[in-house]
């Protein structure tokens, strides 16, 4: 064992609150970090290129990229659970064969996504409507993207591995590095060399792909009860089983929040390249609520996960009322919508635009942390199926017959958005009585 192995776990043993909180800040900076990838992009693009670029960079490009992103997480967190469970329970021996079949299947993966996400780009961007002024870049953007897909995969799979057995520090180092990586590119291929959208795709690649080679060597090396051989890595299918299991549902949700926001895109296109230049502004500003919300998810999913492992239950149900606490600090983003609005571009009518979405949303995201706490608890104890069910069921009853029948009768950007709220409240109202009714499971040393 290593060092940081022979220590007490303290996510199983220390003060609850204080070992939560502890674990939650370095996911939710490294997670603000790995924002920045995109956000800098659009930053940049936006005040030196044009609002075009930057409907182009935020806009569909990142609608499309992170639906990838998205399902690639919930395949990523039930190697995550798995891995915190038999670490929890200090079975090493599984613990082992999990981290190198989820490292084997996210490389196969990568390079199926790079070859249908080069392939399909242009047909999927015109799917959605993407203003035609703004098609060109977009398509040169992601199709670039993708090709450095491969370390975006590989850093998150990576990370997620070393946070389920509780180190949640490093991964936040290395998006620190890196994130200041693509800065650096960013200016220089942009500003310097007047590379344009071409520039902000090659500094967000580049970036992405040191950031894997740093996870991928520290769990080479930091870490003797979770070590990676690259000489070990294949597929067992019983652990592969076991991961998608747990994996596949929360894709499956992932996918469909994606289709739905899709689906918005392609609604927020129709009211102009004004509209969607406030959207993909607004999209980075939302990001920091889902960023921080789902930086309570993972810490709830590990917490739940090694306890459950561990066969401590009360523990689960105590970080459970903590996160739901804390979840309300998102409210700020209503406070500083000018300032931050002005970051991304100086067109006062974007800018006008961009802060009447967030003023209408930000109050509403206290509702959503419920969601995402209460299914994080229980996806760590490996109960998945129904609450993805109660999820999707909110999202995709709600939200997209909203989108087709309700918006035509009242075509205004608020329309839109009352989606989002409306869908949430639904899916609210289901969770919390099945967590209720799910807290007396037991755990796996019950069983």
């Amino acid at each position: 064992m290593s060092n940081e192995s022979t220590k007490n776990n303290q996510i199983t043993e220390g003060v609850i609150w204080k070992q939560l909180l502890i674990f939650f800040f370095p996911i939710v900076v490294g997670t603000l970090f790995q924002q920045l990838y995109n956000t800098v992009d659009a930053v940049i693009v936006g005040r030196f290129v044009g609002k075009g670029a930057l409907a182009a960079v935020g806009g569909s490009s990142a609608v499309l990229s992170n639906l990838i992103i998205g399902c690639f997480t919930g395949l990523a967190s039930g190697a995550s659970v798995i891995v915190s469970q038999f670490y929890g329970a200090k079975d090493e021996r599984n613990l082992q064969k999990s981290l190198h079949t989820a490292y084997a299947f996210s490389a196969i993966l990568s390079i199926v996504f790079t070859i249908l996400g080069w392939a399909l780009t242009p047909f999927l961007l015109k799917l959605i409507d993407t203003p035609a002024d703004t098609l060109a870049d977009s398509i040169l953007y992601l199709r670039i993207y993708f090709l450095g897909i491969f370390g975006t995969l590989i850093f998150n799979i990576g990370s997620a591995i070393m946070r389920s057995i509780g180190d949640s520090r490093r991964p936040l180092y290395y998006l620190i590095v890196c994130c200041f990586l693509n800065i650096i590119l960013d200016l220089v291929l942009v500003i310097v060399f007047d590379m344009g959208i071409v520039g902000a795709a090659i500094a967000t690649i580049i970036s992405q792909a040191v950031s894997a080679i740093l996870v991928t060597n520290a769990l080479m090396k930091k870490y003797d009860d979770c070590k990676l051989y690259l000489s070990k890595l294949h597929i067992d299918l019983l652990k592969l089983r076991m991961e998608f299991r747990i994996g596949i549902p929360s894709a499956l949700q992932a996918f469909m929040y994606s289709i739905t926001n899709i689906i918005i895109q392609a609604a927020i296109n129709g009211f102009g390249t004004d509209t969607a230049a406030a959207w993909a502004s607004f999209g980075k500003l939302d990001a920091l609520f889902w960023t921080v919300n789902g930086a309570f998810g993972i810490a709830i999913t590990t917490f739940a996960g090694q306890n459950y492992g561990a066969g401590k239950k009360e523990r689960i149900f105590k970080s459970v009322r903590i996160c739901l606490v804390c979840g309300g600090i998102v409210l700020f983003l209503a406070i500083f919508c000018h300032p931050l609005f002005s970051i991304f571009t100086t067109d006062q009518n974007v800018i006008n635009i961009g802060i009447d979405m967030l003023r209408f949303m930000a109050p509403c995201y206290t509702i959503y942390v419920f969601i995402e706490v209460l299914s994080g608890a229980l996806r760590g104890t490996g109960d998945v199926l129904l609450p993805t069910l109660i999820t999707l069921g909110g999202v995709c009853l709600i939200r997209i017959p909203w989108i087709m029948f309700v918006l035509p009768a009242h075509h205004t950007t608020t329309c839109v958005m009352l989606s989002y709220p409306i869908s949430w409240i639904t899916t609210t109202a289901l969770i919390i009585p099945y967590y209720l009714y799910r807290k007396n499971m037991p755990t796996i040393k019950e069983n």
